[in-house]
């Protein structure tokens, strides 16, 4: 018996290929609750039973976004079993992607600390 020899980085080019086209699928949706969600990154398990798709939202709530396409969640996978050419299409499972947020927190706090820093220079060459 031969096996198919295993094709490198495959898991990430579907990952990849699920992520671009879930990003049409989506804009497809008609539920009020998605606006206008990023797809940030999509996470195959090693057998292609599940994807963890990450995502980030501009407008709306992420939690009623995040709820929105979980229940959309069979609906986008039969979207792709239509336009992925792979045997198993995973099942999907939609998580808000906090990254953006953090960073902007981040940005916020850098930024906090330098004028702070140039308050307390400022007042050392006064003194």
């Amino acid at each position: 018996m031969r096996h198919k020899r295993a094709i490198p980085n495959r898991g990430f080019r579907i990952a990849d290929q699920i992520q671009r086209d879930l990003a049409e699928l989506i804009r497809e949706l008609k539920d009020p609750r998605i606006k206008m969600p990023t797809i940030s990154a999509v996470e195959v398990t090693p057998d292609y039973a599940h994807a963890k798709v990450f995502f980030s939202v501009l407008v709306g709530e992420p939690q009623e976004t995040q709820e929105a396409l979980n229940e959309a969640a069979g609906f986008l996978r039969n979207g792709l079993f239509k336009r992925l050419a792979i045997h198993t299409v995973p099942t999907l499972h939609f998580h808000f992607d906090r990254t953006t947020e953090r960073a902007a927190e981040m940005g916020a706090l850098i930024s906090k600390a330098n004028s702070q820093r140039a308050l307390d220079d400022d007042e050392d060459r006064n003194d």
